[in-house]
């Protein structure tokens, strides 16, 4: 799908550079890559306090016992 954006030269000629990117259109999709990947990243503090968890919980033991399934196979 071709799109006209008017960018400024200077941020497109410097996210090129500091990306080794050899295209604008390469610069402009690891650019909007990114920015997706941040922002999603960002839902997850949505998250933070409301997930409940076992103050019991030994993940020690866990590990040992995931060991001992694997080593048993």
């Amino acid at each position: 799908m071709a799109t006209n954006l008017a960018i400024d030269d200077g941020l497109i000629d410097e996210a090129r550079r500091i990306g080794h990117h050899r295209t604008k259109r390469e610069a402009v999709t690891a650019a909007l890559d990114e920015y997706i990947r941040w922002r999603k990243q960002l839902k997850i503090l949505d998250h933070f306090g409301t997930i409940d968890f076992d103050p019991n919980y030994d993940y020690k033991k866990m590990r040992q016992l995931d060991r001992i399934e694997v080593d048993e196979r």
